[in-house]
């Protein structure tokens, strides 16, 4: 099965942009994921909210909200995270905290692969987008939330969202290694995961 990563041919377009703050953003009808996280010692570190776009990728929100209220995202690892680029977390298979994570990034759950929903949404500081193999139709679970702009990506991931609230604690995310694809050593983890309707 392939990674279900961003092919990195595209690291290399990305900058080295920080943000201090997401302006004019604001959250929409929702549903939110609130997201937990803690790091590797299970040290609270703050929450972070996505708001998901129902209207423009509604199968792939659909998902998101499932596998979060079931709670099978509860205790997922963000396995990789690359400054400047993105945080990408979701792999329910291969990437629980207190397991081996060494193939984090290459599963799913257990629900089919969802067809692409590309929309018109460009991926900016704070967009969530859905992680997938070489195939557009091949999103599960995964999913990364941009750190920087990545415009490169418009139109080849489904974006299925927007961070509204906790840029800091986003942006404090353990980064991975830029030599091994932004695979992280001991990564920080979301301890819950809720549903906001």
């Amino acid at each position: 099965m392939f990674s279900k990563v961003l092919v990195p041919a595209l690291l290399l377009a990305a900058g080295a942009a920080h943000a201090e703050g997401l302006p004019g953003v604001s959250d929409g009808p929702g549903p939110n994921l609130v997201i937990e996280v803690a790091d590797a010692t299970g040290a609270a570190k703050g929450k972070i909210v996505l708001d998901l776009y129902t209207d423009k990728a509604p199968k792939h929100v659909e998902r998101l909200v499932t596998l979060a209220k079931s709670g099978t995202y509860d205790g997922v690892v963000f396995h990789r995270v690359i400054d400047g680029f993105m945080a990408q977390t979701g792999d329910v298979e291969f990437g629980k905290h207190g397991a081996d994570t060494a193939r984090a990034g290459m599963g799913g759950s257990s629900m089919p692969d969802l067809a692409a929903e590309f929309n018109d949404v460009s991926f900016q500081r704070g967009t969530v987008g859905m992680a997938r193999a070489q195939d557009p139709n091949s999103a599960n679970s995964q999913f990364f939330i941009d750190l920087a702009p990545a415009e490169f990506l418009d139109g080849q991931y489904t974006v299925v969202g927007q961070l509204v609230e906790g840029w800091e604690v986003l942006n404090a995310i353990k980064k991975g290694d830029p030599a091994a694809n932004g695979s992280v050593v001991e990564p920080d983890y979301m301890v819950k995961v809720t549903v906001q309707e």
